[in-house]
């Protein structure tokens, strides 16, 4: 069981390396490591090089989470291992390959459509519905992704909580939920200074030639 594990982290990690963002950049012939907030995830896409890079970024890096995880299911169906496991080992896998790509000095992105790719593949209706209600209405009422994406962490620990209290697997779910909302805190972190200061920049969709050192979300 344990090697089944190991190796479903490995492989989301380096499918976590993929980087979306990076390709994209040098289709459009845009470093995004030398531009806007030099971060390779979908909101710096989206403000360097507009709405529709932003866009397949972000289903890049959404689809590099839920391709391993299904494929590592359907590779290990029959090992007695719970489904909901794989599926945070692999996503675990990925998120940390998106932060920290080891070829990229591990500085990548923060990790939240990669989380929001092991949500989904995670695949439990409740949770995911519980956790993009949050992330719509706090991302509409505050324009602030990096407040939705750290409540989205939180919320995904909480169904765990709520929905797999009793169930055999529920303390081995429970700490690897934990992992999460701690890599997205650590990613964060200059954006939380920055919301606790009311100097985090808003969502916007338009296409800008040059931010500040703002930080990403993604």
């Amino acid at each position: 069981m344990a090697g089944i594990l190991i190796l479903c982290v490995v492989v989301g990690y380096f499918c976590g390396c993929i980087s979306t963002g990076s390709i994209l950049g040098k289709i459009y012939g845009v470093n995004l490591k030398q531009h806007g907030s030099g971060n390779i995830g979908t909101t710096n896409a989206l403000r360097t090089l507009g709405p529709a890079a932003g866009a397949i970024t972000l289903l890049g890096d959404v689809a590099k989470t839920i391709i391993p995880i299904v494929v590592m299911r359907a590779l290990f169906k029959d090992s007695g291992i719970s489904p909901h496991l794989i599926a945070l080992y692999t996503g675990l896998g990925a998120v940390m390959g998106h932060n920290f790509p080891f070829y990229m000095k591990f500085q990548g992105g923060k990790g939240m459509a990669a989380t929001a790719g092991m949500i989904l593949a995670f695949a439990d209706l409740r949770i995911i519905g519980i956790c993009l209600f949050v992330f719509i209405v706090s991302v509409a009422l505050t324009r602030y992704v990096s407040l939705g994406s750290l409540l989205v962490n939180f919320c995904f620990l909480l169904g765990i909580v709520i929905f797999y209290h009793g169930q055999p697997e529920f303390l081995h779910l429970l700490i690897l939920s934990v992992i999460f909302p701690l890599l997205s805190v650590y990613k964060h972190r200059e954006n939380i200074e920055r919301l606790l200061h009311g100097t985090e920049r808003k969502l916007s969709f338009h296409k800008e030639k040059e931010n500040d050192n703002d930080e990403e979300h993604s």
